[in-house]
């Protein structure tokens, strides 16, 4: 049976107008990329969220990354009654057409457009009231690969992440151990076999990290509903904060 907030995560996407107006559309070089900005008080700085959007996402429209099975990823945030709560910024860059953000096979790695990205937010961090020691990264499916790549190549950028849904390189796992990583994975997943997140998490757990890890039995690839209907989801990801910060670069 669908929880009253499954509904209403479900419903996001019929708000795509109201909230789309919210996020400024803009570009950084050739990457388009959306910005949503919570309501900025002078000398105050703000979390920021990282949205990586699936493979329906791509293209070069500037909107497709908000919309359809990107919408709840990438709005949840935005939500007034979660702005009230936790004001943030939410940046939702959009990969090209044809193009992904990592590779995808056993050995997962940033591509040009997932490194793209990193420069895109070594540039945020200069011109907006971001709190470094607050910066998230989200993503389901192709975005959870990227998701687990960032964490790979800067685990010290980040106070947390949520992968949906995605994949990463086990013998990176070491690196993450530091990392606060909450994954989400349906078990009937035939994109994205849920062995995926199953050895990332039992390689980061033998490395001596402590994920947590969502597998919901009855769900396919959709696991981004139930995900961001979980009530503690949000709570979790904005409770948790960096120490000490290294900006993430190119290696």
């Amino acid at each position: 049976m669908i929880t009253r907030r499954e509904l209403a995560v479900a419903l996001l996407p019929l708000l795509a107008p109201k909230l789309t107006a919210r996020f400024a559309a803009k570009t950084f070089g050739d990457l388009p990329y959306r910005l949503f900005s919570p309501e900025l008080r002078r000398g105050k700085r703000y979390p920021l969220v990282l949205w990586l959007h699936g493979g329906g996402g791509r293209g070069d429209d500037n909107l497709q990354q908000l919309r359809e099975g990107n919408a709840i990823g990438a709005r949840i945030w935005t939500e007034p009654k979660q702005q009230a709560a936790n004001p943030c910024f939410v940046v939702a860059p959009q990969c090209p057409a044809n193009a992904m953000w990592t590779t995808i096979g056993e050995r997962v790695r940033p591509t040009e457009q997932l490194w793209r990205v990193v420069d895109l937010l070594a540039r945020l961090q200069t011109e907006l009231p971001i709190d470094a020691a607050r910066v998230y990264v989200a993503g389901q499916s192709m975005g959870g690969y990227g998701s687990w790549a960032l964490l790979a190549e800067c685990p010290a950028a980040f106070a947390a992440a949520v992968p949906l849904c995605g994949g990463g390189d086990t013998e990176n796992a070491k690196r993450m151990t530091g990392v606060p990583v909450w994954a989400f994975h349906g078990a009937q997943d035939r994109a994205v076999p849920v062995e995926r997140s199953r050895t990332m998490i039992a390689a980061i757990r033998a490395a001596g990290g402590k994920p947590r890890y969502t597998e919901h039995r009855d769900v396919d690839h959709v696991v981004w509903t139930r995900a961001f209907a979980e009530p503690a989801l949000l709570p979790w990801v904005f409770a948790q904060r960096r120490t000490t910060v290294t900006r993430c670069s190119r290696s």
